[in-house]
């Protein structure tokens, strides 16, 4: 059996296993760590971890992953920050040459009836998958809802 990837990336996003016919097999939080810049305590994804748990999905025929950018809103070492967390599972991916296709969001949201709620995200991910509802159960799970959906947008393609 071959399985698809779904990806929200960033220090609060989520990874999502799903089978070619989109049935969810699993979904976890992205992995990080809290690491001391300057003064400051930062979440940072863990590249070593990150491996680590995408090592045991040789069978994963795809990795479909939001195309994220930042935005003026966000500070410049935010963005920064975003950007390395991007770089660092497009490069975990390449390195364990699972295929990427980047996503814009207001595609694969648009392509899913999806506007740019998270709560709608979480409504419509319990609702494909009522067997996992407590995966996406919280406010804080919206970045698992988001991985999920990715992935099943990318069992079509």
């Amino acid at each position: 059996m071959s399985y698809v990837m779904g990806i929200d990336p960033g220090a609060k996003g989520a990874i999502a296993i799903l089978t070619d016919t989109g049935s969810l097999v699993e979904v976890w939080d992205m992995p990080t760590l809290e690491i001391k810049v300057g003064k400051a305590t930062k979440t940072r994804i863990s590249p070593e971890v990150l491996a680590e748990e995408l090592r045991n999905w040789d069978s994963v025929r795809a990795a479909f992953m939001e195309a994220v950018s930042s935005s003026p809103q966000m500070g410049v070492s935010s963005a920064f920050a975003f950007g390395e967390g991007f770089g660092v599972v497009k490069g975990v991916l390449a390195a364990l040459q699972i295929p990427l296709v980047l996503v814009p969001p207001a595609k694969w949201k648009r392509d899913m009836g999806l506007n740019q709620s998270k709560d709608g995200s979480r409504a419509k991910a319990i609702a494909k998958w009522p067997r996992h509802a407590g995966e996406f159960k919280l406010v804080k799970h919206d970045g698992r809802a988001e991985a999920a959906l990715i992935g099943l947008w990318g069992v079509s393609k």
